[in-house]
């Protein structure tokens, strides 16, 4: 059985790439457009791996973890960041909220998938 991964992106584009490159992997999709959307999505469906930018409108990668994180279906589930965001201060906000792994844009999709693959598995 797959999978599902939940993309969270406030970029079209990005989604769009991210959404058939983590299929082409075999992984199950659901998209989000910001955290607010995202955490309308947390319905206690199994979701293995969330994968979240920071800079969001309506609501912001960091708060949307924090906020993931407080609800028990999803208190385990590794989350990535994949942001432009290489501030230290962020990435320990990021770190202590729960955040597994921090990856920068632009990224290779290779670094990504070897990310993916190494947390879903844990």
């Amino acid at each position: 059985m797959a999978k599902t991964i939940l993309f969270v992106e406030d970029s079209a584009s990005v989604r769009q790439v991210m959404n058939s490159t983590l299929t082409r992997e075999g992984y199950d999709v659901v998209l989000a457009s910001d955290g607010q959307d995202a955490l309308s999505k947390l319905d206690g469906t199994k979701i293995h791996l969330i994968i979240s930018d920071v800079n969001m409108p309506n609501m912001d990668g960091l708060t949307f973890v924090k906020k993931a994180k407080q609800l028990p279906a999803y208190k385990f589930t590794p989350i990535i960041m994949l942001t432009t965001e290489t501030q230290e201060d962020k990435m320990n906000e990021g770190k202590a909220a729960g955040v597994k792994a921090w990856i920068v844009k632009p990224f290779q999709p290779a670094q990504l998938l070897a990310a993916v693959s190494q947390l879903i598995q844990a």
